[in-house]
């Protein structure tokens, strides 16, 4: 059964869209406050772009080929979801949390993992893949305690 003690961490994230919140309620009856947010703008890949692909010939003959291009805008959700791992090694090593439960969308979390140091690996109890950044902590108490209930 998925707990939230009182004082416990609850970071929602995805790709470009983190909260930070803290239950400040009962472990069966969360109440979470925002005590941090971030957010990245989410701009389409022909913004983040400065050129076209490149193109690459072949050691003999005159054939071209294209590059596959970059999906900058993957790179940039990349780039965001260190700056959360970051932030969560910054919660546990200044708020001293040890209990710190993550959402996030599955491709997220694979993102995220990677970039957790053994200190945060200890202190996250439970790993939710769910995609619930965009929702209010009011919504997503509801969400965590009928997933606790599950």
């Amino acid at each position: 059964m998925l707990k939230f003690p009182k004082n416990s961490w609850v970071v929602v994230c995805d790709g470009a869209k983190a909260q930070i919140l803290q239950n400040v309620g009962l472990a069966l009856e969360p109440r979470l406050r925002l005590e941090e947010s971030l957010e990245q703008p989410d701009e389409k890949n022909t913004e983040l772009a400065t050129d076209r692909p490149g193109r690459a010939f072949q050691s003999f003959g005159t054939k071209r080929s294209a590059m596959e291009e970059t999906d900058w805008h993957e790179e940039a959700e990349k780039e965001f979801l260190k700056q959360v791992a970051a932030k969560l090694e910054t919660l546990v090593r200044d708020k001293e949390a040890s209990h710190i439960v993550v959402v996030a969308p599955p491709k997220a979390l694979g993102y995220l993992r990677p970039h957790f140091t053994s200190e945060v690996r200890a202190a996250v109890q439970a790993e939710l893949a769910k995609d619930i950044a965009k929702l209010t902590p009011p919504e997503i108490e509801k969400h965590l305690v009928a997933w606790a209930s599950a």
